[in-house]
């Protein structure tokens, strides 16, 4: 079975987030870059199937050079290989249209991306990539076997889970419970000495439109000071509820 991981390069979520060009851009000045957590839920998912079922698995990001290191992190913990393709993830439509060409030169049976990056949270590249390839798409999965081509995935929906059987090729959306966060791994020096030896392969990106542009970036606005209301106190409670939070 061959096996993608979709990796996205995402501001670890310590780090303090500004903006320049008038609200219009990302500052990166300062800013550590991590694995997409919803995306190292599948990586650790994928590294299961290398090694139980004896799958292979290559990763695969949309962006620049600066993205290289995650990459490298990934081949650290254990996948077999990476591929790059050179620009900028403008919008998700683009970016599936990249990784939708790398599926189908590679051939690859399973396409694991997280439901969302942590840093745009669109939720749109995993079934946009379904949809371009003619694949299966299970979305929001938390559990995922694979027998052959057929599969059987568990995936959160309101009020609960659902169970489904599918086939491959398959693309899933994946999520925290996909593993536990206590199987996460971190690459140890074997794995990081031996990623620096793994193949990382540079594509230049097929031509594609962009239907998206961010217009303007814009902060939460800061939290209100905390009003204390005495407790025997409840019609300046009910005044404050109603008049200010507006709540009922």
């Amino acid at each position: 079975m061959k096996i993608l991981v979709c990796i996205s390069h995402v501001p670890d979520t310590t780090s303090k987030i500004n903006f320049t060009e008038g609200d219009t851009k990302f500052d990166t000045n300062g800013v550590q870059f991590v694995i997409n957590p919803n995306d190292e839920f599948g990586l650790t998912r994928a590294m299961w199937f290398k090694e139980k079922q004896g799958a292979s698995v290559t990763v695969v990001n949309v962006g620049g050079p600066e993205t290289e290191p995650t990459l490298r992190k990934a081949l650290a913990i254990g996948a077999d290989e990476a591929i790059r393709v050179n620009t900028e993830a403008i919008d998700g439509f683009a970016v599936a249209k990249q990784l939708a060409k790398v599926i189908e030169d590679g051939a690859y049976d399973l396409v694991i991306a997280g439901r969302e990056s942590i840093d745009y949270n669109g939720g749109m590249v995993p079934g946009m990539i379904a949809g371009l390839t003619n694949a299966n798409f299970v979305n929001n999965c938390i559990s995922l076997e694979v027998e052959g081509t057929n599969v059987t995935a568990t995936r959160e929906i309101d009020g609960g889970k659902e169970t489904v059987t599918t086939a491959l090729p398959l693309v899933i959306g994946g999520q925290k419970g996909l593993v536990e966060e206590s199987d996460l791994r971190i690459p140890n020096m074997r794995g990081i000495m031996m990623a620096r030896k793994k193949p990382l392969q540079v594509l230049e990106p097929i031509a594609t439109e962009t239907e998206t542009t961010s217009v303007k970036f814009e902060k939460p606005a800061p939290k209100g000071a905390v009003t204390l209301v005495a407790p025997d106190n409840l019609d300046e409670l009910v005044n404050l509820l109603h008049n200010e939070a507006k709540v009922i």
